[in-house]
């Protein structure tokens, strides 16, 4: 089990960070890469970006790219999803997901899933 938080309303041009902590894991924390993916209504699950066991490789879909930063506190277990530069197209349900070992934007590479959180980018 994974918890989101973080989302909420902002204008255009705005940020916000997401957090994915987990809950419940048996293994240890800093071997699971962890993604972020995004849903807008009536729009498959996107990829927005991973990040890598050790936090030291990433990767961001070429629509973010420059604008979010994905890291990693293995010490805190804590994922962050930092969004600047906020576009209506950001708008959607943000899903963080872990999988053991895992590294990459496919969602069939990741078994465990948060509930999401909802952000809206809207003036």
């Amino acid at each position: 089990q994974l918890v989101e938080s973080g989302g909420g309303l902002v204008q255009p041009g705005g940020s916000l960070r997401l957090s994915c902590e987990p809950s419940g894991f048996t293994r240890s924390w800093d071997s699971y890469g962890i993604a972020w993916f995004r849903q807008a209504p009536e729009k498959e699950k996107e990829g927005v970006a991973c990040i890598s066991p050790s936090g030291g490789s990433t990767v961001y879909a070429d629509s973010v790219q420059g604008r979010f930063t994905i890291s990693r506190a293995n010490a805190k277990k804590t994922v962050y999803l930092q969004m600047n530069s906020l576009k209506p197209d950001d708008t959607g349900i943000y899903y963080c997901a872990a999988g053991y070992f895992r590294y990459g934007l496919g969602p069939n590479q990741y078994d465990t899933w948060g509930q999401g959180t909802q952000v809206t980018v809207s003036s």
